[in-house]
């Protein structure tokens, strides 16, 4: 099979931009190479490793024009590989530095099939697709990967800037690589090799750059770093997505992260598109990334420790100046037990442009360590199948992506499966059922526990989902990104509420909408109205006139209010995030300086970070304390007043990531409640290796902090406080 990568090592400065001049190109693949087919290790002199090294004599090898290789006819040198093909081909090309003070960077780009190993002057610099990194791959050992250099420009690989001053030398120097084939019948191997420098002044002494390199950003950061590098530096359309690289850069907790670090979280291919509505007329741009292998086929990853897979959101706060309103948001819903999107900020760089802080989120769809509900097949068109799962969405329409269909005068989207990806009896399905919803909220005995909408609803989750709704006064909330999902009859069968999404524009960013105005308030007081009696669905006034919906609201409320919602909580979440962001937001607005000004639909404008932060802050412990008196309802005294508690906590199961993993593990469950539940990690022979009772719905375990657990399958076990249990297994590496 045919592979490329394109490598890039950066060697940069501390700086948001390097401090090169300009870049020059030292080798480039259709110069004259040495080479040797690798049906033998080099073994000109001992030991066979010094094949890499500047003393070597390689006078014996042959010569030839880069790239190496046969096949795909793109090789400035063809190898006559007639009834046999090799594992491997070894080049070597000598090159002189003039002036190595005047080195400030340097990128090696190498294109290969399908995995290889680089060394100058006889150390490891660079290696992709080969196992066992340090140790010399002999002649016949296959690569662990393909590539494919027909869908993008380099993937950049980074390098630490004080070894390449280590290895180069003024003078003659050597570029050695060794390039391996995924399997002995390969019909094709290839290697094409750059190294491009970066200059610190004007003077001119290598060769001028190729068409599509790209000069990199360097700077280090507290949180993680994404390069995405596009063909040709090709703008992101809104549709379809394109081919690009994409590495990251994950250091851990505690570490910092540089610009000239290997991509060592992930290194590889993503499809990407920009994203959003009303966003997409802010030159901050959204990204809806896929990450793939190199036949353009989806590939799961643990993007920095998220649970593996594969649909990825970079969402660009702009109009949020805080950056924070999404994150906050859907961390306040996991706490109480409800699935959102899990959150990482970091920083982006695009075809060498500084972007600026993201945040890394996960798309919302069907799969366990997200939406955790049945995935629907085409076959399945009867019985229990038929039944689920599905995700709606309420939205603008989008008839291509998500095509919809109205009922009760609301439009629903097929969101996941798509609705091109469900067969009629699915569509009709999902229509009647909701159908069924519509007319069990509308009708007259709407309230009848046992006929109206208690029969097709997960009623705590509609009151989760409107508590956090109403807290943020999401001006959008109830009529735009409104999620729903449906498992199958087998496993509970009601429309569940969520997950939570899209609140950049609520805590107060909004300076429009009269409609969500209290008759006593002003939309920019925090403390008035209620949302969801504005011109939206129908659904949420009509559960908010049955009394029995009004009490269960307001003890949940009450309860949330005394921990993971109380004002103590809230404001630890936001002056933690507040303070991860307090280096990377001064990057980001010096490259969107719009601090001080007016940016669609700010109600607010703070001169500064923190006084962005402070108005958020405020303006949300004001709301939840206007609902603390305001939110209709009787607390009710049962102690277990939310239904289907122990129905939700094992459907909702536990989630474990990263996993498989190598030592910290973070464990999630549904606990809506914060009853006392007991984690324990159990061995395959049922030995306990850890015990808690967490009253929340997550924690975090280090397997290095317990004795006997070496790498194998192990599983976790949560059981709640009435003995329902459910138990998720954990792989260690």
């Amino acid at each position: 099979m045919r592979g490329l990568i394109i490598v890039s090592f950066l060697f940069l400065s501390f700086t948001v931009f390097s401090q090169a001049d300009h870049w020059e190109t030292v080798i480039k693949a259709n110069e004259q190479w040495r080479y040797f087919v690798g049906t033998t290790t080099p073994a000109a002199i001992a030991p066979a490793s010094n094949w890499r090294t500047l003393a070597f004599d390689d006078s014996g090898w042959l010569t030839g024009a880069g790239g190496i290789g046969y096949g795909d006819n793109d090789d400035g040198t063809t190898l006559d590989v007639t009834g046999t093909q090799v594992m491997s081909v070894f080049l070597r090309k000598k090159f002189t530095i003039v002036d190595k003070s005047k080195i400030e960077a340097g990128i090696l780009s190498v294109d290969y099939d399908d995995g290889f190993v680089a060394y100058l002057n006889g150390t490891e610099i660079a290696r992709a697709n080969m196992d066992g990194r340090g140790d010399f791959p002999t002649y016949d050992q296959n690569s662990n990967g393909f590539g494919d250099e027909a869908l993008v420009n380099p993937l950049p690989f980074t390098i630490d800037s004080e070894k390449l001053q280590t290895l180069l030398i003024q003078g003659e120097n050597v570029l050695a690589v060794q390039v391996h084939n995924e399997n002995a019948t390969s019909s094709d191997l290839t290697s094409n090799v750059y190294f491009s420098v970066g200059i610190t002044d004007g003077s001119f002494t290598y060769q001028t750059t190729p068409e599509w390199f790209t000069a990199p950003v360097a700077f280090s950061s507290d949180l993680p770093i994404i390069v995405i590098n596009t063909t040709g530096s090709q703008p992101i359309p809104d549709d379809p997505k394109i081919v690009a690289t994409m590495g990251v850069i994950d250091n851990g907790p505690g570490n910092r992260n540089h610009s000239t670090d290997p991509y060592n979280n992930y290194n590889g291919y993503i499809g990407i598109e920009t994203r959003g509505e009303s966003s997409q007329m802010f030159p901050k741009k959204s990204y809806s990334v896929e990450t793939q292998d190199v036949n353009g086929e989806n590939i799961n990853v643990e993007l920095l420790g998220f649970p593996a897979e594969n649909d990825w959101i970079l969402y660009a706060p702009y109009t949020d100046k805080t950056m924070m309103r999404n994150e906050i948001t859907f961390k306040l819903s996991r706490d109480i037990g409800r699935y959102a999107s899990r959150t990482r900020a970091c920083e982006v760089i695009l075809n060498g442009d500084y972007q600026g802080v993201y945040t890394l989120m996960e798309k919302i769809k069907i799969d366990d360590g997200r939406v955790d509900i049945g995935s629907l097949k085409p076959d399945e068109i009867s019985g229990d199948d038929l039944t689920g799962g599905y995700i709606l969405r309420v939205d603008k329409i989008d008839g291509n992506d998500y095509p919809a269909w109205s009922s009760g005068g609301i439009d629903f989207q097929y969101f996941d499966p798509a609705g091109e990806d469900l067969v009629a009896q699915q569509q009709i399905y999902i229509q009647n059922f909701i159908s069924a919803v519509n007319s069990s909220i509308n009708g007259a005995g709407f309230a009848n526990p046992e006929t109206g909408y208690a029969k097709y609803i997960d009623v705590p989750s509609f009151i989760d989902n409107m508590l956090i709704s109403e807290l943020g006064l999401n001006v959008d909330g109830y009529r735009f990104s409104t999620y729903m999902y449906k498992d199958k009859d087998s496993k509970g069968g009601k429309l569940v509420l969520g997950p939570l999404w899209d609140f950049n524009l609520a805590y107060g960013n909004v300076d429009y909408n009269t409609a969500v105005q209290s008759p006593t308030n002003a939309f920019g007081n925090p403390a008035g109205g209620w949302l969801y009696r504005d011109f939206r669905m129908f659904w949420f006034p009509k559960l908010m006139s049955d009394p029995n919906f009004q009490n269960k609201m307001k003890t949940r409320w009450t309860s949330l209010r005394e921990n993971k919602l109380s004002n103590t909580r809230i404001t630890f979440l936001i002056d933690s995030m507040a303070t991860s962001l307090e280096e990377s937001q001064v990057r980001n607005y010096e490259r969107w300086p719009i601090l001080g000004t007016y940016v669609w639909p700010n109600q607010y404008i703070g001169n500064t970070y923190a006084q962005e932060v402070a108005w958020f802050k405020n303006w949300i412990i004001t709301r939840a304390n206007w609902m603390d008196t305001h939110l209709p309802g009787t607390i009710i005294t049962d102690p277990d007043p939310v239904t289907g508690v122990d129905d939700e906590f094992t459907q909702a199961g536990v989630s474990v990531y990263p996993n498989p993993g190598n030592d910290v593990f973070t464990i999630e469950w549904a606990n809506p409640s914060f009853q006392p539940c007991k984690v324990e990690i159990i061995n395959a022979l049922g030995e306990q290796l850890f015990s808690s009772v967490e009253r929340g719905s997550s924690l975090v375990w280090r397997s290095s902090h317990a004795s006997r657990v070496n790498g194998g399958v192990y599983f976790v076990r949560v059981t709640n406080a009435r003995g329902a249990n459910v138990v998720k297994k954990l792989v260690k590496q």
